[in-house]
């Protein structure tokens, strides 16, 4: 028998335990905000929900297993993740982030640490070299996303986990996109891994909740320190649903990147309306090899650049029918947005700019439905897009026609 079992085994039975007192498979939800004690001061396990509950406990365990994590920490958000880590800090602390973030960790970082003396340097790390003249003597935390938000930059984690170490920070990862199914950050050398895990983790788009994982204790004392205080806990129904939404991981994954892949493809030879499509599992992206490396499989996120205008990103967007124009993403529901419109819209326009988030970027949240119908719906799209551009082909075409038209007699 195998030391270690699979991930979808691990997946459906980790923390999974039969109700004792109706023998129930699956665990029932527990709505008691309080538990009684055998005695004044006594806990048993539980005393009060903000402090645990057996649906949250359920669910912690079962993360902590598929990141191959000893401790876990369930939080209300994601960025309620984010400002608990955030928190663990003291005045006066420096951070070096990943410029291409998830908008929500850029505000906090941006906007509301500095207001207690916490400032970040945002860097291009595609790069791992580039972070090294950025730490500072009061730099204590390094935050990763991998692949970037909206931009789909791959970062060699291992590359940077050093460069943190060998200064004595901290490296978060934000492991949101790819799940542990297909990348363990904590494996490549990461202190804490967070997802939202309204996405993939839950699955469904019904459900608001964040996780962070770590195998330091000391790190996991602080957060559930935190975590207490500020009480930004998930309720018991949203843990339980996240919990079922886990059950499926490993084949939602996997639908997801097949149809992830295809679609990537069929944009990538789109080559009259769409400019650039941005996805790990192209061999065309910049950092390929660097995914190849360390992840065991590039996801269900991709980003597009179409040809024309905003106009041009209007007429197609409206033109979609299986596709659905929405934030957020992870669920089995195809989903599509402008990053600059929607998700990114609090950052600065320059600052966008810089990092290519323009009109006509396209961020994809690539679902389960048939494939087939996702390149039909996209197909029929584009070509509603109003794009007036030529391949090579066509203008070869017109070129060859317009001559021989010219009426120029000319001798050999």
């Amino acid at each position: 028998m195998k030391k270690t079992q699979g991930f979808s085994t691990r997946a459906i039975h980790t923390g999974q335990e039969t109700d004792p007192s109706t023998d129930a498979v699956i665990p029932p939800i527990t709505l008691s905000t309080t538990y009684r004690m055998p005695a004044a001061g006594v806990v048993k396990k539980y005393d009060y929900t903000r402090l645990g509950n057996p649906n949250r406990s359920n669910m912690e365990a079962a993360v902590a297993d598929l990141e191959n994590a000893k401790y876990c920490c369930a939080f209300a958000s994601g960025c309620s993740v984010t400002s608990a880590i955030i928190n663990t800090l003291d005045s006066g602390t420096h951070i070096i982030c990943v410029n291409d973030v998830y908008t929500g960790t850029h505000n906090i970082l941006a906007k509301i640490a500095p207001k207690h003396q916490i400032q970040t340097s945002f860097v291009d790390m595609s790069i791992a070299s580039n972070i090294n003249q950025h730490f500072q003597s009061n730099t204590k935390l390094v935050w990763l996303e991998t692949p970037t938000n909206p931009t789909m930059r791959i970062t060699d984690i291992a590359e940077i986990a050093k460069y943190t170490h060998d200064h004595g920070s901290i490296l978060v990862v934000d492991n949101t996109f790819l799940t542990p199914y297909f990348q363990n950050p904590l494996a490549l050398g990461a202190d804490i891994v967070m997802h939202s895990a309204t996405k993939y983790i839950n699955g469904h788009s019904d459900v608001l909740m964040g996780l962070a994982l770590t195998n330091d204790e000391t790190l996991y004392k602080n957060l559930v320190f935190i975590q207490a205080s500020m009480g930004a806990v998930p309720s018991p129904f949203d843990s339980f649903l996240a919990r079922r939404g886990m059950m499926t991981l490993a084949i939602r994954m996997k639908a997801h990147e097949t149809n992830a892949q295809a679609v990537a493809q069929f944009l990538e030879n789109q080559h009259r309306t769409v400019d650039q499509v941005f996805y790990p599992g192209l061999a065309s992206h910049p950092q390929h090899h660097i995914a190849a490396k360390q992840q065991h499989g590039y996801g269900g996120m991709l980003s597009f650049k179409l040809k024309g205008n905003l106009d041009n990103v209007n007429a197609f967007l409206t033109s979609l029918k299986v596709f659905a124009l929405a934030e957020s993403l992870g669920g089995v529901e195809s989903l599509v947005e402008v990053p600059s419109l929607m998700t990114h819209a609090t950052i600065d326009p320059k600052e966008r700019q810089a990092l290519g988030i323009t009109d006509t970027l396209i961020r994809m949240s690539v679902g389960i439905e048939d494939v087939e119908d996702l390149i039909e719906d996209l197909e029929q799209a584009l070509g509603k897009s109003k794009i007036e551009t030529k391949n090579v082909e066509d203008l070869i075409e017109d070129l060859d026609q317009a001559l021989g038209k010219s009426k120029i007699e000319t001798i050999v």
